[in-house]
Formats: C-alpha cells, sequence, structure tokens
C-alpha cells in the first residue's frame, strides 16, 4: 500500500509543494539540470503535472507547471509551452498505477554505478527499508522499435508502458518504489510529493553509504580472513523501516522547505 497523500486538494497549495519539491531535489542534488518530478493532479485523476522544459532549480512560479492528460502524455492546453520529452515516464506509471501520486526521475550520480553494473542496490539504514531487499533494474535498449531514438530516454508511449511494467511483479502488484535505468539514472514513485522527494533522496544517500561500505569491507578482507561482509537491512525490518518512514516523512520535509526558503538561489511565488 503506498501512503495516502499528504497535500491539500487546493490546486494553489499542491503547486506550491510541488515547487518546493523541485528545489529540494536540487539542493540535495538528486536533480540537476535535468532530471524532473510530478505529481497526479487529485482533483482529476486522469491529468498530472510536470514542469515546463525548465532546469527544476528555476522552477518558480504556476505558470511553469503545465498539466498532461494520462493517458498519452500530451498537454490539456495544445498550446502548452513545450515541456520534457521523458514526460512518458510519468504518464505510464499513473496509468498502471492508480494509487501512485507522485514520480521523481534522477540521475544522481551516487546512484548510476549500480545501474551499469551487476552490483544490486540493497537497502542499508532505516530510512531507506523501502528499497525492498533488492531494486529491479531495467535496460530501454532492450525494447527500441526499429525508428526509436537511442539516447536511452524514454520519449514515447511504448517505452514508457515497457518501463511502468518494471515496477510490477509477475501477479501486476508493485514490486517496489524504485528503479534502476542502464546508463541514465532512478525512477521513484510514491504516495505524495513529500514521499517521493524522500524516497529520491534517500535513495541516492543510500548508493553513496552502501559504496562507502563495500569499499572498506574489500579493503579490509586481505587483512581480516574472518571479516563476515556487509549486514544490509533483513527481510523482517523492510516493512516496519518503510511504515516508520511513512509516519516520520513530514519531519524531514518541514527541515527541507526551510533550508530551500532561505538559501536565497529558489523563488517560490505559486
Amino acid at each position: 500500500m503506498m501512503a495516502e497523500s499528504s497535500i491539500s486538494s487546493s490546486t494553489d497549495v499542491l503547486k506550491r509543494t510541488f515547487i518546493s519539491g523541485c528545489h529540494i531535489l536540487h539542493h540535495h542534488r538528486v536533480l540537476d539540470a535535468y532530471g524532473h518530478i510530478s505529481v497526479r493532479n487529485p482533483r482529476r485523476h486522469d491529468t498530472f503535472f510536470m514542469p515546463r522544459n525548465l532546469a527544476p532549480g528555476l522552477i518558480s512560479s504556476a505558470e511553469d507547471i503545465l498539466e498532461y492528460f494520462v493517458d498519452d502524455a500530451a498537454p490539456v492546453d495544445p498550446l502548452s509551452p513545450n515541456g520534457y520529452v521523458e514526460r512518458f515516464i510519468h504518464s505510464e506509471i499513473y496509468r498502471r498505477y492508480p494509487e501512485v501520486q507522485s514520480v521523481v526521475h534522477s540521475h544522481a550520480p551516487s546512484v548510476l554505478p549500480y545501474t551499469i553494473t551487476d552490483v544490486e542496490m540493497r537497502p542499508c539504514v532505516h530510512m531507506s527499508g523501502f528499497l525492498g531487499q533488492s531494486v529491479q533494474k531495467f535496460d530501454v535498449s532492450q525494447f527500441y522499435a526499429k525508428d526509436d531514438t537511442r539516447d536511452l530516454l524514454i520519449r514515447n508511449k511504448s517505452l514508457g508502458a515497457r518501463f511502468a511494467e518494471s515496477f510490477s511483479r509477475p501477479d501486476q502488484t508493485l514490486h517496489g518504489p524504485v528503479v534502476l535505468m542502464r546508463g541514465h539514472g532512478f525512477t521513484v514513485i510514491g504516495g505524495s510529493i513529500e514521499e517521493s522527494v524522500f524516497r529520491a533522496i534517500y535513495t541516492a544517500e543510500n548508493a553513496r553509504i552502501q559504496t562507502t561500505a563495500m569499499a572498506i569491507d574489500a579493503s579490509d578482507r586481505g587483512r581480516e580472513p574472518d571479516n563476515k561482509g556487509l549486514h544490509y537491512l533483513q527481510d523482517s525490518e523492510l516493512v516496519d523501516t518503510t511504515e516508520m518512514t511513512r509516519w516520520s516523512v513530514m519531519r524531514p520535509w518541514k527541515l527541507w522547505v526551510r533550508e530551500v526558503e532561505t538559501t536565497g538561489l529558489y523563488e517560490n511565488s505559486a
């Protein structure tokens, strides 16, 4: 089950929260000039909001936020300015999983090595128990059509649908909230803007922790033959740690909002 959305049904409040999410993800280096966040329209389940084609840290007003149809990622307003090419990542996830309310797509450098190696990302700390025992991986090259542009981007409905499938178990229920994308980045889903931002930040944090732990473990093995290796979260701990992050998500969220409001870089007039 996804956590219930904590955002208000007010479009103005939603858009201000959305812009804060863009700024927080940039401040934490989860998004740079690229990457994006979206949120389902709480008043219309068949549409969602994404920024126009602008770096996330520069999103500053309601005019920077566009509305798209879930069914085909077409803009609700045909006269809308240009948006992100990869909005099909978002539309196809919303179309397939009605419980998903927010999506983040990131190219965080700490995560990228896990997309191009056979090393599995594993949950290392209690804030990242939502990762589950291992994180799914997706290779878009397996699904290119003859005429597709082969730049690793999810540029169309067909590739978006294939990617959305990677969040599913064989019985079509959600496998987990994070999927790694070969040579590209990762995508996170959540039940609210706050939850998807939290999960994106702690996916990147978990990657940094795991990489450091593996390096320490490797350096010690030659000197300590009895070294027992790495101790990731146990299966029995995953449900409770995930639930803990659901009920506590507003604690870091309020801190993060305050941080971006006081840095002087970001503007939020929504």
